[in-house]
């Protein structure tokens, strides 16, 4: 296997146990999911142990960035199993103290920051392990000396920071160094050194980048050729350097050296160092008056003909000193002078000054001036046979200065100027003409002053300008032709301005614009001339921080022709916000990529506001919303290339599938500081390609709703969730989220509970109906059912010849007498062969009643109903008779005979549905009690009768069987003599 193989096998290896891992969310860190380096930041946490950040990371990650926490120890071998980590950020921490093996096993690392921390000291072999190292920063720490050999493993050390420590032994630095031959910059900067001494040993040749600025340095003290492979040196703010302490010190290959506000008199230096003095910064090196500026000239013209650039900032120099014959001494200015942070003025010599005068022997060459942090406060015209024309020219930078006003022609000496910068002044006044004749200007920088107002001939002639900043200005109105003449311009920046709208030819001419910056200006609609003059060309609209308002729906699109706009900005709508987003406002957007809608006190969004963003990728809805909108369902349906969605502080109370399941291709979602108390698991599994969920700072509610949703956030293999392990519950701090109990959510009792509780209340509403039409059906219906089940049915339905009684009497107890007197001795005396079943004599002790009586009916072949009214007011009486009647209609068997004790009217038998079926189906026999009658013949013929009925059949074949055989109807019953037959001619014997 080559050498190469076996580098990439650990890597494979670690991205293969990766893909194993379940969970996709972390106790303090963040993925950096936008980066395909593995990168994480784990930032402003409350974790004191490092190994409480790194405990639920993956292996495999590069980029590793831990910052701003209070940390304070790194104990050994806390990294050893991230073995592929490149790059470590451990800087603003709290650190004081890091083992000897801490970072153990990390040889792919190539990039270590422990800046602004507390160390004070370090082991002899902290980064021992660290062969692939390049970059390595110390700096803002409490370091007072380097342990030796602390930096012999750094072999491949490129660039080592060490700025703003306690160092003072230069000798232990150089020997920490002096091994690594790869490195080119060394940063000392900010400490306390106060020589260059060292023992024999020297700084490695390979370093090219020296920085001792701000320390105690007094002399060097070193041997000619220390310094003799840096180039670029800086020893700036030195204050008590001095000139001779580069005397024998060879600085022939330094291309810069910086001096400033040293004690280094310069004409000394170039006296008597080896340095090229074109490499020399003269800022803040006292050349404050004419002498020493014509000496310096003098001096640079002895050693070179024309010099490339020529710094001569912050060292005090007036108007005064700039005579025209001050520079002409000078070797010829090629490339860039650098006037900053001095004292020039306007009061005196103007022309002289902004015209160039004084370098009219450079005026063939130099290219670049800057006049930066200066007291300039007018421009003068330039047009006058002074100001020779600059014709290498190509920018000029008066930003920092106190210019009020631009007079004409100010720059007519410069007509092939590239850049102009006049920012960040007080320029009120710019004349019609002062920018006149620069033809090929590119750049133009008038942002950050107080310009009232924009002519139509303001930017004549700018034929070539491809950026104009007017930023932060006082301009309230575009007027026409404004703009007319810039044709090649892209960039047009009006913010931070007092614009309330637009002439109406006010943007005509931007036929090459692509980006239009308008934030924070007055206007209260969006210009409909937008779509008519960028239709082809605007990739970039900002209107952020205006007072554009909607208070209706049907508004018409003023994007309609912006088919090429990537980038919107509407946010921040000033004081009330956007309030509607009209019906398809954003129609023809159809390329557009970002759209940004934040800080808006929107109360409506309309349900085909972004029907036409197809191709919209990014959407910033953080505080755009009242707190109680909802977001109406198919807000989103068209967006399903959207991969970055945010909705912080957006009022968002609920989280449906009929709003966000669209989309499909979102990657990264931020609901923090919202109102849902719970979301909805099966809408995040819709989301196919989500990565990354911030849901921060939502009123989570720890119940049986979000069980899902806990445990999708715990072990979802796809999707991180942004500091799961410290979401709160709704129910305080003290309550978390990932671990609320969920045990006795498997069994929702509060659904059970419901309908439970449900079905009882229906039961009780329906109970009273049921109890007065199907009391009787339902008992009857219960009772027949339990003698079924008991398997007393199929014993009670034997053959009748296997029947225990002959017949079962049922009668009130209050007949009782009649029954015992009566009944009994003529159906089981007197001849008769018959056996009665009565209750208070044939029950079986013990047993329940319903069950005695469902016996006795089905035991019996015959049940005999001694109906009186004491009997139509039994309960037990009527559950007899319905048992008896069953028979009769449901089996077809004739085993029910009604016997009336007394006249019973029809009025009072309205009531008994029952028997009042039976009365028409059979027929009935009435007790001869009436006066006016022969007690002793009806009797006798009552009896006949009866028992005459008892000894028939039980099967009933078809109703005309019941008035065939058997039946006790007048025309068919045989009675003998003329005495029963004036008994049977009497309507009170016989009721049919």
């Amino acid at each position: 296997m080559s050498c190469g193989h076996r580098q990439l096998l650990p890597l494979a290896v670690a991205l293969i146990a990766a893909q194993m891992v379940a969970t996709y969310t972390y106790k303090n860190c963040i993925e950096v999911t936008d980066s395909e380096k593995q990168s994480f930041k784990c930032m402003n946490r409350k974790a004191t142990s490092i190994s409480a950040i790194l405990d639920d990371l993956p292996k495999f990650i590069l980029n590793l960035s831990i910052v701003d926490n209070p940390i304070q120890h790194i104990p050994d071998k806390t990294f050893a199993n991230f073995t592929n980590l490149q790059w470590l950020q451990l800087h603003n921490n709290h650190l004081n103290a890091i083992d000897e093996f801490a970072f153990h096993n990390l040889s792919h690392l190539r990039c270590l920051n422990l800046s602004f921390n507390n160390i004070s000291q370090l082991s002899s072999s902290p980064f021992k392990s660290l062969h692939n190292l390049t970059f390595l920063s110390l700096r803002g720490n409490k370091l007072k000396q380097l342990p030796e050999g602390i930096f012999s493993a750094l072999l491949k050390l490129d660039t080592l920071q060490l700025r703003q420590n306690l160092l003072t032994n230069f000798t232990g630095i150089v020997e920490s160094v002096s091994n690594l031959k790869k490195l080119q910059e060394l940063d000392l900067c900010f400490n306390s050194l106060t020589s260059l001494c060292h023992s024999n040993v020297s700084l490695p040749k390979s370093l090219a980048k020296l920085y001792i600025c701000r320390n105690n340095l007094s002399m060097l003290g070193c041997d000619h050729s220390f310094l003799g492979q840096v180039q670029i040196l800086d020893l700036s703010y030195n204050s008590q350097l001095l000139a001779m302490a580069f005397q024998d010190v060879d600085l022939a290959k330094t291309k810069y050296l910086k001096l400033q506000s040293t004690s280094v008199k310069v004409a000394t230096l170039l006296n008597i160092s080896n340095i090229d003095v074109c490499h020399v910064d003269f800022t803040g090196t006292g050349l404050n008056n004419t002498g020493l500026l014509t000496e310096l000239c003098r001096l640079l013209s002895r050693k070179v003909e024309s010099i490339k650039k020529l710094r001569l900032g912050d060292n005090g120099i007036s108007n005064s000193n700039l005579r025209k014959d001050t520079l002409s001494l000078c070797p010829k200015i090629t490339d860039f002078l650098d006037l900053s942070h001095n004292n020039l003025n306007s009061s005196q010599n103007k022309k002289n000054l902004n015209c160039f005068v004084f370098l009219h022997n450079s005026r063939n060459h130099l290219k670049r001036i800057n006049y930066e942090h200066n007291h300039l406060t007018t421009l003068v015209s330039c047009k006058t046979k002074k100001a020779a024309p600059f014709y290498k020219m190509e920018e000029l930078s008066f930003r920092y200065n106190r210019i009020l006003m631009v007079q004409a022609d100010a720059f007519f000496h410069t007509p092939n100027l590239k850049t102009l910068k006049l920012n960040i002044n007080t320029v009120a006044f710019l004349h019609h003409k002062a920018l006149k004749g620069l033809r090929r200007l590119e750049t133009l920088r008038l942002d950050n002053n107080l310009l009232t107002d924009l002519y139509n001939d303001t930017f004549e002639g700018l034929f070539a300008l491809q950026t104009l900043n007017l930023r932060n200005n006082r301009i309230a109105v575009i007027f026409n032709g404004t703009f007319l003449g810039l044709g090649n311009l892209t960039t047009l920046d009006l913010g931070g301005n007092k614009i309330t709208h637009f002439d109406v030819s006010g943007l005509e001419g931007l036929k090459s614009l692509l980006k239009l910056y308008l934030d924070g200006n007055n206007l209260k609609h969006i210009e409909t001339s937008l779509h008519c003059v960028f239709q082809d060309t605007l990739t970039v609209l900002d209107l952020e921080r205006n007072q554009i308002r909607f208070l209706k729906q049907n508004v018409s699109s003023p994007f309609m022709n912006l088919s090429q706009l990537k980038d919107l900005k509407l946010g921040g709508q000033r004081p009330y916000g956007l309030t509607h987003l009209p019906h398809a406002f954003f129609r023809g957007l159809h390329k557009l990529s970002s759209l940004y809608l934040s800080n808006n006190q929107i109360s409506y969004i309309s349900p085909d506001a972004f029907d036409d963003l197809t191709g919209l990728k990014f959407l910033t809805l953080d505080r755009c919303c009242d707190v109680n909108m909802p977001l109406l369902p198919g807000v989103f349906k068209n967006l399903r290339n959207l991969s970055k969605l945010i909705l912080e502080n957006a009022g968002i109370q609920t989280f449906s599938k009929k709003v966000f399941g669209n989309l499909t291709k979102l990657n990264t979602l931020q609901l923090n500081h919202n109102g849902m108390q719970s979301i909805d698991v099966r809408v995040l599994k819709s989301l196919y390609n989500l990565r990354y969920l911030d849901m921060r700072n939502l009123p989570l509610s720890c119940t049986c709703s979000n069980r899902l949703l806990q445990n999708w956030t715990l072990n979802n293999p796809d999707v991180q969730v942004v500091y799961v392990y410290n979401l709160p519950c709704q129910q305080g701090e003290n309550h978390s989220f990932y671990n609320f109990e969920t045990d006795v959510c498997f069994i929702d009792l509060g659904e059970y509970l419901f309908f439970s509780t449900a079905v009882v209340t229906a039961l009780f509403t329906a109970f009273p109906l049921l109890y007065i039409n199907l009391y009787w059906k339902m008992k009857y219906g219960y009772y027949v059912f339990r003698s079924w089940f008991g398997d007393q049915w199929r014993r009670l339905k034997e053959e009748e010849e296997n029947c225990k009684y002959d017949a079962f009497i049922s009668y009130n107890s209050n007949d009782e007498q009649w029954v015992m007197e009566q009944l009994l001795p003529n159906l089981e005396g007197n001849g008769s062969s018959f056996k009665l079943c009565l209750h208070h004599r044939d029950f079986e002790p013990g047993r329940y009643i319903v069950d005695n009586i469902v016996t006795a009916v089905y035991g019996s072949r015959k049940t005999i109903c001694v109906v009186s009214r004491n009997f139509l007011q039994s309960e037990w009486c009527s559950l007899e008779i319905q048992l008896a009647s069953y028979r009769l209609f449901d089996e077809h068997r004739d085993v029910l005979l009604l016997v009336f004790l007394e006249p019973i009217t029809e009025r009072q038998m309205s009531s008994y549905h029952r028997m009042r079926k039976v009365m028409l189906k059979k027929t009935y026999l009435q007790w001869p009690g009436s006066e006016g009658f022969n007690p002793v013949q009806a009797q006798d013929l009552f009896w006949k009768q009866l028992r005459r009925a008892m000894r028939t059949g039980s099967k009933v074949e078809t109703e005309d069987d019941d008035i065939g055989e058997g039946c006790l109807a007048l025309e068919n019953c045989d009675l003998g003599d003329s005495d029963t037959q004036t008994l049977i001619a009497d309507e009170n014997f016989y009721i049919s």
